[in-house]
């Protein structure tokens, strides 16, 4: 059966099938030819696979993007972020990095960042003399950081496949994002100090006092969303529903940018999304439960313990695999279908399952920015207007800083388990001073 479903999903990728049919398809074959009376578990699995309460917050931080970039907040952070960086040479693409980094903080997805903050910077961005395939490259890049800062799709995709603590994974967020937004910040700033290039982006900039009022709602957003979160005023799912009130009271009476004409083409934009990563974790849901019963994971995690020795080799293979695997499948696909095989190995080498978690959202992150089949490079290539091949050579560096970041995140686990542990202390920690001796 293993073999069944792998021949299969590669011969449909082969002939440009989606992820999602191949994956189902595959799996459904499996079933057909070798349990051919137990069809009737596709449907259920498929349904087991979607029903769970954090999966609601999906569609609504989808949703609550949408209705950002179409109530003119997205457009107030621009302008924030540019009063803050735009005055340095190469602050307009400075701008872009540290805009994504502030969405990300209320989107929860790279795809929404990609297009609510695209379609302002990128036309920016070529006005001030950089080329559009820089530009698109650069947007694809600084949008990844949507599915690494909290809260994140991806991450909530994890905690419910690997059975990890939501809450602990989003407040592990925090480092990895930050690191790599510094990375390239300073790798753009570098750039364009040796091309010669950025001069000027400073021209036009609202002053940090104007800035910071016009965006002040905007600002607030990520604050009552996290503060919420972590004060234990609602949990990450139901904070996905406030993030779609808020956008919608403030583009509707605060900024009045949107219409509610508007709302049909919002609603159905963020429809869509929502079913395609929906169809996609059921499909993967279904293939994940037959190569369980198969007994596919426990062939791996012993394989992976026999050939890998050490944590560290562990970890290195690991990226290694899901580089690769994230070229070819998209993400939220991978991480249903891995997780719950690479957890528990990660387990076995003493490596923190909210670490590991990182370690892979980052790492398959990188298969959105890189082809072939790159969510965010079809994305920004459709907000700059020009095709796929073009953007290729520009994104190389962007790339290699990012796999940088990874190798960083990878082997210095306080990146992300620092901020952890102190807002989640471990169990033992808590517990010694109550059984010490009095």
């Amino acid at each position: 059966m293993s073999l069944t479903l792998l021949v299969s999903m590669m011969l449909a990728f082969a002939f440009s099938i989606s992820v999602a049919v191949a994956i189902g398809g595959s799996s459904m074959l499996g079933l057909a030819i070798f349990e051919s009376g137990k069809l009737v578990l596709a449907p259920k699995e498929m349904f087991a696979a979607i029903d769970k309460f954090p999966l609601a917050a999906v569609p609504f931080f989808i949703l609550a993007g949408n209705l950002m970039e179409t109530g003119g907040i997205s457009r107030r952070l621009v302008e924030f972020a540019k009063s803050l960086v735009g005055g340095v040479q190469g602050g307009l693409p400075m701008s872009c990095v540290l805009t994504c980094m502030i969405f990300a903080a209320v989107s929860g997805s790279s795809v929404a960042t990609t297009f609510a903050i695209g379609a302002i910077l990128v036309p920016a961005l070529i006005r001030h003399g950089y080329s559009r395939e820089y530009a698109a490259a650069l947007q694809a890049t600084s949008a990844e950081l949507g599915v690494i800062i909290p809260p994140s799709i991806p991450l909530i995709l994890f905690g419910v496949s690997a059975e990890v603590s939501i809450g602990e994974l989003f407040i592990a967020g925090f480092g990895p994002g930050l690191l790599i937004g510094a990375a390239l910040m300073l790798f753009v700033h570098l750039w364009c100090r040796f091309k010669g290039l950025g001069k000027n982006d400073g021209d036009g900039r609202m002053s940090v006092g104007a800035a910071t009022v016009s965006a002040s709602w905007a600002l607030l957003m990520p604050v009552i969303i996290l503060g919420g979160i972590y004060g234990g005023v609602f949990t990450p799912t139901e904070a996905a529903v406030v993030a779609v009130f808020y956008a919608l009271s403030v583009g509707l009476f605060v900024h009045r940018e949107l219409q509610l004409r508007d709302l049909v083409a919002v609603l159905r934009k963020s429809l869509i999304s929502s079913a395609v990563i929906m169809f996609i974790i059921a499909n993967a849901g279904l293939f994940a439960f037959i190569i369980t019963r198969a007994g596919v994971p426990e062939a791996i995690g012993g394989w992976l313990t026999e050939i890998l020795k050490s944590p560290a080799w562990f970890l290195l293979g690991v990226n290694a695999a899901l580089f690769v695997i994230g070229m070819f499948i998209e993400t939220s696909a991978a991480i249903i279908v891995l997780a719950p095989i690479l957890v528990p190995v990660a387990r076995h080498f003493g490596i923190d399952p909210v670490h590991f978690g990182m370690v892979m959202v980052v790492n398959l992150a990188l298969g959105m920015i890189t082809p072939p089949f790159g969510v965010n490079l079809f994305a920004a290539c459709t907000v700059a207007r020009i095709s796929l091949d073009r953007i290729v050579r520009p994104l190389l560096p962007f790339v290699l800083v990012i796999i940088g970041c990874l190798m960083v995140i990878t082997y210095v686990p306080s990146i992300s388990l620092a901020l952890r542990d102190l807002v989640y202390p471990p169990v033992a920690a808590v517990i010694a001073p109550m059984t010490a001796p009095q």
